[in-house]
């Protein structure tokens, strides 16, 4: 009898072993700050997650069911768009800004180049609503993924109810979205002391730490603040950045600090995606200042840096390449839920 107890035992404890855990909240990285976002009040859950993955990548959230999240936020270009300045709409329209990069928003207290939006939740209404991007009502979205085959059961999976509503369809959204974590960079190997630095990669670190950490500040690479960083201004889509949300002068031309990680693949640059490569942004810092009432003080004097420490910057830049957030299967196309629609 206490052989097949000691059996017993040990079969349970394997398939606790095996049993799949659902996540409910993201992992945090060594080194890292905690979250902003509040876990314990709106936990995730897979069922939620693969909600808002299969509606992140699915057109029927636009007018003309032709655009979808991923249009502007492709995953091999660390979630944003590489091949035009300005976001793309339906029937060709062009949006007025440059797609941000999505990915460690849990670390995030505002959204937007502007910062109009406050919780993560309501993010993705903007571009829905927005009559140059997916130019749609979230109502009629809903009514839409009502009529939609695949969706009642992804909706009483994640929610315990298949019609889906409004607000369980922000809240999938934003929850595929939470778990865009980049952490797997060679810097954060080097971080965790799995790898080290070239000299030249070392060199670029130390003159990164010199002039750029104040703004994108490890290891999130950016420090969630708005800035004038001395971007002359558009003449044609004249933006005047967080001004136009807050309409206070003193935020004139401010916009949000981006993060710089996964920075290889996430060109075009800046918020009107004006730069196409990463010494043209370098340029900017040491030559293209332009000077106003809201310009940064980190920059009254410009960065100056010889060409040799150009390419040394570039070289650490490049460390913050996270190829595995860019691969990662879990945050693809789910093409197994789309084939059976």
């Amino acid at each position: 009898m206490k052989k097949y107890r000691f059996l017993l035992m040990i079969l349970c404890l394997a398939m606790l072993a095996f049993k799949k855990v659902s996540r409910t909240s993201v992992a945090v990285p060594a080194g890292w700050p905690e979250p902003v976002f509040n876990f314990d009040r709106h936990p995730l859950s897979d069922e939620k997650i693969l909600l808002g993955r299969v509606l992140f990548y699915d057109p029927v959230l636009s007018r003309d069911s032709s655009i979808s999240c991923s249009s502007c936020h492709t995953q091999y270009s660390a979630f944003t768009h590489l091949d035009h300045q300005l976001s793309h709409g339906i029937e060709g329209r062009i949006g007025t800004r440059n797609a941000p990069a999505v990915m460690n928003l849990a670390w995030s207290r505002s959204f937007m180049w502007d910062g109009r939006v406050a919780g993560i939740k309501q993010q993705a209404l903007l571009p829905i609503n927005h009559p140059d991007e997916m130019g749609e009502s979230a109502a009629h979205v809903v009514t839409k993924l009502n009529r939609t085959g695949i969706y009642p059961s992804l909706f009483y999976k994640a929610f315990g109810d298949s019609t889906a509503t409004l607000s369980h369809m922000l809240t999938a959204i934003s929850q595929f979205m939470l778990t865009l974590v980049s952490c797997d960079s060679r810097y954060d190997s080097i971080q965790r002391k799995q790898a080290v630095f070239t000299e030249q990669e070392n060199r670029g670190y130390r003159l990164f730490q010199q002039h750029c950490a104040a703004c994108h500040s490890e290891p999130l690479f950016t420090n969630g603040q708005y800035a004038n960083n001395g971007l002359p201004i558009d003449t044609t889509l004249k933006d005047m950045g967080r001004m136009k949300e807050t309409r206070k002068p003193e935020d004139a031309l401010k916009f949000k600090v981006p993060t710089l990680r996964n920075l290889e693949y996430s060109y075009p640059y800046m918020h009107d995606g004006r730069f196409k490569k990463i010494y043209d942004v370098l340029n900017h810092y040491s030559s293209g200042i332009s000077r106003s009432a809201t310009l940064s003080p980190l920059l009254q004097k410009p960065i100056q840096l010889a060409p040799n420490e150009k390419v040394d910057m570039v070289a650490f830049l490049l460390t913050l390449t996270d190829r595995h957030f860019l691969n990662n299967p879990e945050y693809r196309y789910p093409k197994n839920i789309f084939e059976g629609k």
